[in-house]
């Protein structure tokens, strides 16, 4: 005899407890068919109570034979499924029916005067949103969005940005029969999805990404709304370049000087943030009009989010990273990204935007990085190593002694600290958010203004000091420390 914890864990997205067959109200569990078979499979046990507790049923096999019976007359497609029946925890009788992921998708349920589709998102089984129902139907028929026909002519378009990056990288030189063999185009010479969003003149509007550096730790702004903004349209190969070359302007490398080297200290590992923002392009959910990348570069982070949750329905919380299979939404983008070296084939994107983050300097537990879910959208988060650091100093000189800094109303480690990150030219809401103060008032009359008037630190518009644009950089006096 078994256990009930030898057959299951928890109620999670790929279970669901009942603790009886509800006849009349078939829906109520059918939903969860309909969404197991949508998605990756599931189980559903039935005679264990919501919070795990196995009660048993009065009459297994009757209870069997319903379950079979309505399956078959409110689903449509029929699901593949199995039914076993355990006898656990003092006699107990349990019937566990187990979903197959279904490759006829979408998996309807039919009655109440409708035929829905639903998903699995979490432990609830929902209806499929139109986006969501678009991309059962496009698996159901083994089609992907970016293998899907156009009307437009490979003569009519130019392919500069992919034919200079295989030029350089695979030395190949791309003919006809490479975009047809690589899914690019058909033979009739018409592209693919795929071979439009290559192409330099992209049409798609929703394949874009838009790059925004906000002041300060969330998009209310600081001292201004945003320091920098870009929007990338064109072929995939340059927005995944440009987007990855707006991270590295608006993020900083510090360094510090040791006995007989320098230690690099940036924001990012730079390798984390290419494959987060290849894993993006590759992954996204290119069917949803009007949607594109966004990057969105913070004071303490970096979150890179895309359109389209996990492709098999799953959420990336409840997942153990080192384990996530990879299941490509656009293969044809995923080959081509990886015949160019951006990804591997493998399905390790996590485990190295993981991997490259804990190789910097300023590395902490609470410092990896994030992967967020939803049935929508899916977000990336780099924290910033750099942020709100109070890293260790040489002595306090006499420039910036002990009285000075208690002037400036901080301890002399800490304005010590706020000078070294002043290396860099910084607006006024950078210092204040690195110095961990709310108020801005306090931070412009006690901290800017003392330093200022002590020559700490100077203005780079001196002539303009009200300048949205202004930036304060530490004095030659004091860079020696």
């Amino acid at each position: 005899m078994k256990t009930l914890n030898e057959l299951l864990i928890a109620e999670v997205t790929e279970h669901e407890f009942k603790s009886e067959l509800e006849i009349k109200k078939p829906k109520s569990w059918l939903k969860s068919v309909s969404a197991f078979a949508n998605g990756i499979g599931g189980s559903i046990y039935f005679g264990v109570d919501n919070t795990g507790v196995a009660i048993g049923l009065a009459d297994i096999k009757k209870t069997a034979d319903e379950i079979s019976r309505l399956i078959k007359e409110r689903m449509s497609p029929l699901p593949e499924f199995n039914l076993s029946a355990h006898r656990v925890d003092n006699n107990k009788d349990v019937l566990v029916l187990h979903i197959f992921r279904g490759n006829n998708t979408p998996y309807y349920y039919v009655g109440d005067g409708s035929t829905t589709a639903f998903v699995r998102i979490g432990s609830e089984s929902v209806m499929a949103s139109p986006q969501q129902l678009n991309e059962l139907v496009m698996r159901g028929k083994n089609l992907t969005f970016d293998t899907l026909p156009t009307e437009y002519k490979v003569a009519d378009l130019t392919f500069t940005s992919l034919d200079a990056a295989f030029k350089r990288i695979r030395k190949l030189i791309l003919t006809e029969k490479d975009y047809i063999s690589m899914g690019l185009s058909k033979p009739d010479g018409t592209v693919t999805n795929a071979g439009l969003m290559f192409s330099d003149e992209c049409p798609l509007l929703q394949s874009r990404v838009f790059c925004t550096h906000w002041d300060g730790l969330d998009k209310s702004g600081g001292v201004d709304d945003a320091i920098d903004d870009k929007e990338f349209e064109g072929d995939l190969i340059s927005q995944l370049l440009k987007s990855h070359d707006f991270v590295k302007m608006n993020s900083k490398v510090r360094w510090k000087k040791m006995s007989n080297h320098r230690v690099n200290k940036p924001d990012y590992a730079d390798r984390a943030v290419f494959e987060a923002l290849a894993n993006a392009f590759m992954h996204r959910d290119y069917s949803v009009v009007g949607s594109e990348v966004h990057v969105d570069m913070f004071a303490d982070r970096l979150e890179i989010g895309s359109p389209g949750g996990m492709p098999d329905g799953t959420i990336i919380q409840e997942q153990d990273i080192e384990k996530v299979l990879s299941t490509r939404r656009n293969p044809i983008i995923a080959e081509i990204f990886h015949r160019l070296d951006f990804i591997e084939r493998r399905g390790s994107g996590f485990k190295k935007i993981r991997e490259a983050t804990a190789e910097l300097y300023n590395y902490k537990n609470d410092f990896a990085p994030t992967f967020v879910s939803t049935r929508t959208a899916f977000h990336v988060v780099l924290k910033n190593m750099n942020f709100n650091k109070i890293t260790s100093v040489v002595k306090v000189s006499t420039e910036v002694s002990t009285e000075v800094a208690t002037e400036v109303k901080l301890t002399p480690e800490k304005l010590n600290a706020l000078l070294e990150y002043c290396e860099s030219s910084r607006t006024r809401r950078e210092m204040q958010v690195f110095c961990g103060i709310k108020t801005d008032e306090y931070f412009r009359k006690s901290i800017v203004s003392p330093m200022l008037e002590r020559g700490l630190i100077q203005m780079t518009i001196p002539d303009k000091p009200n300048s949205r644009n202004q930036k304060y950089i530490r004095t030659k006096q004091t860079r020696s420390l």
